[in-house]
């Protein structure tokens, strides 16, 4: 074992794992990360246990796992998978509510609000024709909120209320934030409680969440990831330790 496998794993190298499994078993589809932990997520993803997944850059290629061009990918036909349900995007989120509907476009009264953020984007198009997670960094219950100001990116009882055009394709297989790993695998599609980093209590997810988690019985850690995963996390993937910059301890 290196020197690099042989230290603790970080909060930032689960936060990592958690976000690699959103691809499990995907197949062939267009990994689309957000944000740098889910970017090193995908990657892993790739090395490991989803070879078939394909990389992109964000613009117009498709990357290898070296991040360097392998292919050209046109946005028409980037939109071509998007509308054929061929890519999985892990999204951030200014806002999550318990249902899914997320917010990046303001907050406040959208007459007048308090902060003008992102805007919508393409977040409904996503989240209407192809798989979304959503990778929020900081949770708390300003992020977590009972509703969201906007709905930008479609939750599951927006999705039911417009009906079977809508809900034919839409699915968000998993939240993950700085505290644990959420889907929405309950009766009425809520947001629940699916595991824990060590070192986080149940209490501290509901005190950070802005309404009424469903939380089972018993709820697990997040898996630790193995000696592999950690060598390809720590010296091939992300030398520097950029992750830890995004998640603290």
């Amino acid at each position: 074992m290196s020197a690099a496998e042989g230290a603790a794993v970080s909060r930032a190298e689960y936060c990592v794992v958690a976000c690699a499994e959103a691809w499990r078993d995907n197949g062939e589809v267009l990994a689309s990360p957000m944000g740098l932990i889910p970017s090193v997520g995908a990657r892993l993803a790739k090395r490991t246990f989803s070879p078939d997944l394909l990389l992109t850059d964000g613009e117009a290629m498709l990357v290898g796992l070296d991040g360097r061009p392998e292919g050209w990918l046109p946005y028409r036909r980037h939109l071509t998978m998007v509308t054929g349900g061929r890519r999985h995007v892990m999204m951030g989120a200014s806002q999550i509510d318990r249902y899914g509907n997320q917010n990046i476009s303001c907050i406040g009264d959208w007459e007048r609000p308090a902060r003008q953020l992102l805007g919508v984007r393409g977040a409904p198009v996503n989240t209407l024709n192809n798989p979304v997670s959503y990778w929020v960094p900081k949770h708390s219950a300003r992020v977590f909120v009972e509703k969201v100001d906007m709905v930008c990116g479609v939750g599951y009882d927006n999705a039911a209320a417009a009906g079977p055009s809508a809900t034919r394709y839409h699915r968000i297989p998993r939240v993950v934030s700085g505290l644990g790993v959420f889907d929405f695998a309950t009766p009425d599609r809520s947001m629940r409680l699916v595991s824990l980093y060590p070192g986080v209590t149940v209490g501290r997810v509901r005190e950070a969440t802005g309404f009424a988690l469903t939380v089972p019985d018993e709820v697990p850690y997040t898996r630790e990831p193995t000696a592999d995963e950690l060598r390809l996390i720590r010296e091939v993937i992300d030398p520097r330790g950029l992750r830890e910059r995004e998640v603290g301890s």
